[in-house]
């Protein structure tokens, strides 16, 4: 029969191995947002790779992939943008703070602050990947006989199969109406192509599928030879011990 010490041994053991058992997966990004990862498991899964999220608390989400699909997970959401920015709106640029600003600093907080509501609210158009906003308004100055006209330019990285040229108009209107003194000539629009989904990693399906499945088969093979192996250590050191018993003594 086992003794106390025996069976405490083999759970650790067990633990130990079930500890391993649960490393056959390698973090792509942590501290994300849960729409952040529901996001990057969506397109994983479109691209045949497959991604597991866990929930960290106060620490935020964390990606994972199979080890063997480390490399081209990264690639496929790079090409997509992901993870998206986490924009700042209007309300945490100006956030009360204990120093007074400067007239320059709010005007600078203030472009700052409409350039990412306004790319925050071009990446939510379908189909877009990444959008920028950059806007150049010149200060207001009573005393100048001429005034500078403002300006500004976006640009917008678009998943292949979009059709984001016939939204070129709506975004032009969409900033114009967000700054005051824009005018819609002014305001410039360039679209990107993101790089296609990276294709199945080099070498068959079956080869890779079979990479992945080892890095899930080893810690069970362990598991297994540590139930196995163990009683029979365990036997062997009873009888061990039981000779040395019967010895007679000198």
């Amino acid at each position: 029969m086992m003794t106390c010490q025996g069976r405490g041994g083999l759970a650790m053991l067990i633990a130990f191995a079930l500890l391993l058992a649960g490393c056959g997966r390698a973090d792509l990004y942590s501290k994300l947002t849960e729409a952040q990862a529901n996001d990057m498991i969506a397109v994983l899964q479109s691209a045949g790779i497959s991604a597991n999220k866990e929930d960290g608390g106060e620490t935020g989400w964390t990606v994972s992939a199979a080890p063997g699909d480390f490399s081209r997970a990264i690639a496929v959401l790079r090409s997509q943008g992901l993870p998206r920015e986490d924009f700042s709106s209007l309300g945490t640029v100006f956030k009360k703070e204990g120093f007074v600003s400067s007239p320059v600093e709010e005007r600078a907080r203030l472009n700052y602050g409409m350039s990412q509501e306004l790319a925050h609210t071009i990446s939510d158009i379908d189909g877009v990947v990444q959008a920028r906003v950059h806007l150049a308004l010149p200060q207001k100055d009573p005393m100048a006989d001429a005034k500078e006209a403002a300006s500004a330019s976006v640009f917008i990285k678009y998943r292949p199969g979009a059709n984001i040229e016939a939204q070129v108009g709506k975004v032009k209107a969409l900033v114009v109406n967000s700054v005051e003194g824009l005018k819609y000539d002014n305001v410039s629009v360039e679209t990107f192509p993101a790089e296609p989904l990276p294709g199945q990693a080099p070498g068959t399906p079956g080869s890779v599928i079979a990479a992945n499945f080892a890095y899930l088969l080893l810690p069970l093979v362990f598991v297994l030879g540590l139930l196995t192996g163990y009683p029979a250590l365990r036997r062997w050191q009873q009888r061990r011990q039981a000779l040395v018993r019967r010895e007679p003594r000198a």
